[in-house]
């Protein structure tokens, strides 16, 4: 792989790590919606929402790490 094209490799990585910890910000706050809820709806549908909410950003941030680690293992 030439120079030019690792470069806009690690230009995307960069760009990916921001979505990344974008995503992560948001998780923590979905995920602290979900903690701080009253216990009388934490076997409501709200909550539900909210934890299967926290998966679905948790499995999101750990797919950009892999593809993160796939675009350098490419780049040697």
């Amino acid at each position: 792989m030439n120079n030019t094209r690792r470069t806009e490799l690690r230009k995307l990585i960069e760009q990916l790590e921001e979505i990344k910890d974008a995503l992560d910000s948001l998780r923590e706050e979905e995920e602290e919606y979900r903690d701080n809820m009253p216990e009388n709806l934490q076997n409501s549908e709200r909550y539900e929402r909210a934890d299967e909410a926290v998966s679905n950003l948790e499995y999101a941030v750990d797919s950009l790490d892999e593809a993160m680690s796939n675009i350098e293992e490419s780049m040697n």
